[in-house]
């Protein structure tokens, strides 16, 4: 006997409606179509006829279908979300973008005040939304929900290191809007603004899905004027006030190289002397976690070499982790982990060196493989997850 699937069932609200469109006549195809708008899980027909015969369920009244018909309305369908159940999501992109076109206008000269505190309510948005959809409690016994800058303190904030080194950062520079002039600052922070943008598109997809990207509203932006590096640096010099220097010097002076180093902390644009002639001059610019990007990222680190980048053998990496999660965790799990999270190629691979380069890389001289500190971060995150251990645990080897 097939069993249907609960996703596919209608709610009890559905229900109601489904009864009262059909006391209005309208045809059961029409009524699919209509409880199917925007559904991630769509009914069949024989849900309908369920309704049709159930005489112990009581139709909607007027207003709560027109209500309903309005919800199905509001969807967009571009991005999927609606604007009754996705308010807060909804903000989070409007917040973001209205920060970056401020940014980029050039009739706005208060770009780094404004980009810092919409930046920082898209955040909050953002990350109250994923929290709430899992049922995680965001407000306090006051009423108040959880700062932005707490979020980032809690062990389960779904943010890299780098991520939410930069959103600290970025908070930082909001809190100094308070009290402090900025002056012409703006280029001093751009790159760490440009790495904020697309950590929070990144997470967004991730948490929500690609079709949420702002991608389909913003993808690029012009300007009329280009800078030479002699005219950045005469900015940099003159037209920052002492304190701003003295809060970027703050910012990151308890921070490592590798960290500083890290494209989602903050950009780095790399530039290649390429012969072409000026019409066919452009930019490149790539994504941080791509192949092409790890390989920039090591250059920008001045070739280290792969020992100072993944020092860790797998032995090392399973004390960590359990001295990081304080859970058991064995040479056996993390061969399911590096299995379940496609790190590298099993052994005996045709090719070997195909491996994630954030966490582990191949050595041939003797054919083994070593992880870096990332890889360590990373586990002991996932694993704090209760979910995503019986998970990792679950994968075959």
């Amino acid at each position: 006997m097939a069993v249907r699937s609960r996703l596919g069932a209608l709610t009890f609200e559905e229900k109601k409606i489904v009864k009262a469109l059909l006391g209005q006549g309208m045809r059961n195809q029409d009524i699919q179509a209509l409880v199917n708008s925007g559904r991630k899980a769509t009914v069949n027909s024989a849900r309908i006829t369920g309704v049709k015969r159930d005489a112990r369920i009581h139709p909607a009244t007027e207003d709560e279908v027109e209500f309903f018909k309005l919800k199905k309305r509001s969807f967009d369908p571009k991005t999927g979300l609606n604007s009754f159940e996705d308010e807060r999501l909804i903000r989070a992109r409007d917040a973001m973008l209205l920060a970056v076109q401020i940014f980029n206008s050039p009739l706005v000269r208060f770009k780094t005040e404004v980009f810092s505190v919409l930046a920082s309510i898209a955040w909050t948005y953002l990350l109250h939304e994923h929290y709430i959809r899992k049922n995680i409690n965001i407000v306090n016994k006051e009423g108040f929900s959880l700062l932005l800058s707490q979020i980032l303190k809690r062990a389960d904030c779904p943010l890299s290191a780098g991520a939410n080194k930069n959103l600290s950062d970025v908070i930082e520079i909001r809190n100094t809007v308070e009290h402090k002039l900025l002056g012409l600052s703006d280029p001093k922070w751009l790159s760490l603004f440009q790495a904020c943008c697309l950590n929070f598109e990144t997470l967004l997809c991730k948490l929500f899905g690609p079709q949420a990207s702002l991608l389909h509203e913003l993808s690029v932006s012009l300007q009329f004027a280009k800078l030479g590096t002699e005219q950045i640096a005469t900015l940099q010099k003159f037209a920052v006030p002492e304190y701003i220097e003295a809060l970027d010097a703050r910012l990151t002076m308890e921070m490592t190289e590798e960290q500083l180093q890290d494209l989602e902390y903050r950009m780095r644009v790399v530039y290649t002397l390429d012969a072409s002639t000026k019409g066919e001059a452009h930019f490149a610019f790539v994504s941080p976690g791509s192949d092409e990007g790890l390989e920039i990222r090591n250059v920008l680190q001045k070739f280290r070499p792969a020992d100072e980048l993944y020092p860790l053998k797998a032995g090392v990496v399973v004390s960590r982790v359990r001295k990081l999660s304080g859970k058991r965790f064995s040479l056996h799990n993390h061969t399911q982990a590096w299995r379940h999270y496609r790190v590298r190629q099993r052994n005996g691979s045709d090719n070997p060196s195909e491996t994630n380069r954030k966490y582990c890389r191949y050595h041939q001289a003797h054919e083994d493989y070593t992880y870096s500190e990332e890889w360590v971060k990373f586990l002991a995150t996932e694993i704090a997850d209760e979910k995503k251990y019986a998970t990792l645990k679950a994968q075959k080897i």
